[in-house]
């Protein structure tokens, strides 16, 4: 069975800030079970990736998920990054984004509870699985 996942690196985050990218940089991929190898092999030179969320999928390819994603988010150019070269799906996510995601997305449920404003990288990760399978 495939599953769509999403990834995060403290490194690569770091790194992101500090060439002036964002520290909210996130790896989306579709891949078949079991999916803990390919996070512990790790991307981009990092090797402290951890799974932020997953879902399974049916008939999605990494490559349609990436290009459904890419119509919301930014994506990282592999090729202006050296460091990124080779590694498809690294998106860079505005917080604002994310916050109006979550606020439509209950305004649509009838929730009427009050969004307090505090990120976490799980919301990040659901707003990018939303907007890849769509």
């Amino acid at each position: 069975m495939a599953v769509i996942y999403v990834a995060r690196s403290a490194k690569l985050g770091k790194w992101a800030a500090d060439v002036g990218l964002s520290k909210h940089v996130f790896k989306i991929g579709v891949a078949e079970e079991p999916i803990k190898e390919a996070i512990e092999k790790g991307w981009a030179g990092e090797t402290d990736w951890t799974l932020l969320r997953r879902r399974d999928v049916t008939e999605l390819s990494e490559e349609d998920a990436i290009a459904r994603l890419a119509r919301k988010a930014k994506m990282i150019d592999p090729n202006y990054y050296p460091r990124l070269r080779g590694t498809a799906g690294v998106f860079k996510v505005v917080p604002e984004q994310v916050e109006n995601h979550i606020l439509v997305s209950r305004s649509l449920a009838g929730d009427t509870e009050r969004f307090d404003g505090k990120l976490k990288p799980a919301d990040f990760a659901d707003f990018l699985i939303h907007n890849a399978m769509r």
